[in-house]
């Protein structure tokens, strides 16, 4: 049986949250972690035990990348026997990447790994920081039975709980920042906390009854780009970005139901590529939906020359899944087929 107060960890890499306004000079400045309940007084009748840790350099998110994430993964390793839950905080632009990434990096995570920050600064007087913080931290202490109601990564945002890995940024000036456009919330916050627990238990992400060891990916490809399909896309774009030295993996944003051009230019670059063992993706452009290669004519040549589908994985879990997967010694068709069935939730 878990402890009555759980322990959550705090982890702040940054981000809009962590900024409070100097109201002398009027600029924004770091917000001090360590003296977070002199700030915040709600969070000392929370029923649980609250640590904080933060990056030496806080980052803005748009300088997030690989040896970030690394260093997420790490302190949650380091902590993760005797916290209950973790809270990270980092900046909405890329939070989306972040952690998607870190679904796959932490494997056989059994304890929650919220993710969540803010569209104003934590000092501001409209703030959205103290709602998003404080039902982040009840989420990560959510337990039933003595056990936590969420055992993955997750994504709180404007009183909803997202699975992390099937989110997307979609504004940048409204408080509703997040969206899980081809899944249903896992929890939504109001006058109680309420957990859907029919996704929570769904068959692609069942409770583990023989619990394993946690183990932290802390390799991750980054030989890999996003190439956005557009009308009038050229033969000297597509073969540029598909020749890129050293790439392995290209996540190929295409139209509608996963439709591309035919030209036999494109068809062929896409082909050499795929005979040089670089596993391409294809996702839709489309805020919600999914891809159905061979649907369309324009989709069925994709899939007769071994492009992956990527079904209704959003842009941001399918780079973060490449870059797991390409760590891995997998052949085309075990990539293929590893690729396109659910590991984490991350598509249907």
């Amino acid at each position: 049986m878990k402890q009555a107060n759980p322990k959550i960890l705090l982890i702040y890499t940054g981000g809009t949250i962590g900024m409070i306004k100097d109201y002398k000079t009027n600029a924004l400045k770091a917000f001090d972690f360590d003296r977070i309940k002199s700030k915040i007084p709600e969070l000392q009748i929370l029923d649980c035990q609250l640590e904080s840790v933060s990056f030496d350099e806080p980052i803005d998110s748009s300088n997030m990348d690989l040896e970030h994430w690394v260093r997420i993964a790490e302190i949650i390793e380091n902590r993760y026997d005797e916290m209950d839950g973790f809270v990270v905080l980092t900046g909405t632009d890329t939070m989306s990447y972040t952690a998607s990434a870190m679904s796959f990096m932490l494997e056989n995570l059994d304890k929650p790994v919220i993710f969540t920050g803010s569209q104003l600064p934590i000092g501001d007087l409209r703030t959205d920081a103290k709602e998003n913080l404080i039902t982040a931290i009840q989420v990560a202490a959510a337990q039933e039975n003595g056990e936590p109601r969420i055992r993955e990564v997750g994504l709180y945002f404007e009183y909803k709980l997202y699975r992390a890995n099937r989110t997307a940024k979609i504004s940048s000036e409204q408080f509703e920042a997040f969206e899980s456009p081809n899944f249903p919330h896992l929890g939504e916050s109001g006058v109680h906390l309420n957990f859907n627990d029919s996704v929570l238990g769904g068959k692609d992400h069942e409770k583990k009854i023989n619990k394993k060891e946690l183990i932290v990916r802390k390799k991750m490809s980054s030989d890999v780009v996003v190439l956005k399909l557009f009308p009038g896309i050229t033969e000297t774009v597509v073969s540029h970005v598909l020749g890129i030295p050293g790439l392995k993996g290209a996540v190929l944003e295409t139209f509608g139901a996963g439709n591309a051009p035919t030209s036999a230019w494109f068809l062929n670059c896409i082909s050499q590529a795929i005979k040089k063992d670089i596993k391409i993706v294809n996702v839709t452009q489309c805020t919600s939906g999914k891809v159905m290669m061979g649907h369309y004519a324009t989709s069925s040549y994709l899939k007769e020359i071994g492009v992956i589908n990527g079904k209704d994985i959003t842009t941001e879990s399918a780079l973060a899944k490449l870059r797991y997967l390409l760590t891995f010694d997998l052949d085309k068709e075990a990539f293929k087929t590893h690729f396109e069935r659910p590991l984490r939730g991350e598509l249907t």
